[in-house]
């Protein structure tokens, strides 16, 4: 990408219509969480089952970013975009008259290429902001994964009034004139020129960089645990507390509505302190919250010297949903703090570069929910999904501890320099 030298004078109506086109993709791409629930009941799925019908469209999401960053490169984030948004409209429609669990999956795979708006609306905005402003930019239009919680609230309210069948044809809808106000709004990409055209086998040689695939492994963890608890909360406040659709709903968002809001923080606290610091502190963060929440519903029988004695522990739903909460926080600036790294280290191939980091923590996105069902089959456990988050963030704790905390100093706010980015 060639670096802007001056501010462009569009750069705010592209990174609103960008923001606006990712926030309705991204609910249409997790509408599947809450739709699901009521699918789940009417086809008396098993856990696994209702993890793969979340997952599958998070799969075509994740594997289509790639080519979807490359094709932005060399063509041009407005027409990619438009493009995806029109082709999408058709499948998602087509979801409200599925009626076997094969049509949903089949289905699902193909409205998943929504997902894909990411690796489009990456390189794109970020041709249009100079390299100062560019983390608090990403953050902006990553906000737009404030969708999940615009799902969370949207998709219960018509389910109650008229069916689950209807969600996908508002979502359908909403595709629609979305397209129509992005393609009026937006303008032609001044980071695609034909001259600056390169080869396919010279764009992916940047994948030889062992820096990508650690950014790779820490959005796995920031994003792919996004997306996966964002599909998955509901069922487990439905599961795990008793509550109807709405309730369990409601409680939900207060985990995916900051971890889109405050993205936009860790971008400037991305700029402000650097990718790495922010980083850093995230993963600790979420790693100890997640460690309190993987602690099941236990009941401990304590023999005393006047008898047996029963300690119930468990989290309530109160101290439960702000420990998430802390977690979704974590997880939006560590979104930011990633993409921070490789709009600041591959400036030239932010299209191929943030295509594969955002398709690893697609495909984590994908994998997590189906997981998480696996679990709770095989071990009975509903906290088991926090287990498993919890021992993903470690593996990225201890690799960014190796590749850069010994290496390197960072800077913690407030205290003296101890390290720097």
């Amino acid at each position: 990408m060639t670096p802007v030298a001056h501010p462009h004078p569009q750069r705010i109506p592209i990174l609103a219509v960008t923001t606006l086109a990712f926030t309705v993709t991204f609910a249409v791409w997790m509408m599947m969480g809450v739709i699901g629930i009521p699918i789940k009941q009417q086809l008396g799925l098993n856990e696994t089952q209702f993890g793969l019908l979340t997952a599958l469209p998070v799969l075509t999401g994740a594997v289509i970013r790639l080519p979807m960053g490359i094709w932005t490169d060399r063509f041009g984030g407005r027409t990619v975009m438009l493009l995806l948004l029109l082709a999408s409209v058709a499948p998602v429609y087509l979801i409200s008259h599925a009626t076997q669990f094969w049509h949903f999956l089949a289905l699902g795979l193909v409205l998943g290429m929504v997902g894909g708006v990411f690796s489009v609306g990456v390189p794109y905005v970020g041709h249009f902001f100079t390299a100062e402003h560019r983390g608090f930019a990403m953050g902006i239009f990553g906000a737009g994964t404030t969708g999940a919680a615009l799902n969370m609230f949207v998709a219960p309210v018509i389910i109650s009034a008229w069916g689950w069948q209807k969600v996908p044809q508002v979502y359908a809808l909403a595709i629609l004139v979305t397209a129509a106000i992005f393609w009026f709004v937006s303008v032609p990409d001044p980071g695609a020129h034909p001259e600056r055209r390169v080869p396919f086998l010279a764009q992916v040689k940047v994948l030889r960089d062992p820096r990508v695939w650690k950014y790779c492994q820490y959005y796995s963890i920031v994003f792919g645990g996004f997306t996966g608890l964002s599909l998955w909360m509901t069922l487990y406040y439905v599961q795990e507390y008793g509550l109807d659709l709405q309730h369990a709903a409601l409680l939900a968002v207060c985990f995916a509505l900051p971890a889109g809001l405050l993205r936009a923080a860790g971008g400037w606290l991305s700029d402000r302190f650097g990718a790495h610091s922010v980083t850093w502190w995230v993963l600790w963060v979420a790693w100890v919250c997640l460690f309190l929440l993987s602690y099941p519903q236990t009941e401990l029988t304590v023999h005393t010297v006047t008898g047996p004695r029963v300690f119930a522990i468990a989290i309530n739903p109160l101290v439960f949903t702000a420990l998430l909460f802390i977690v979704g926080a974590a997880f939006a600036f560590g979104m930011a703090s990633v993409f921070k790294y490789v709009a600041v280290e591959f400036p030239d191939n932010l299209g191929i570069v943030s295509g594969i980091v955002g398709m690893a923590g697609g495909l984590a996105g994908f994998l997590l929910p189906i997981m998480f069902g696996a679990l709770v089959d095989l071990i009975g456990v509903r906290s088991s999904a926090f287990m498993l988050l919890y021992g993903v963030t470690w593996v990225s704790l201890i690799l960014i501890y190796i590749t850069e905390v010994r290496r390197s100093e960072f800077l913690v706010p407030g205290i003296k320099r101890v390290v720097a980015d």
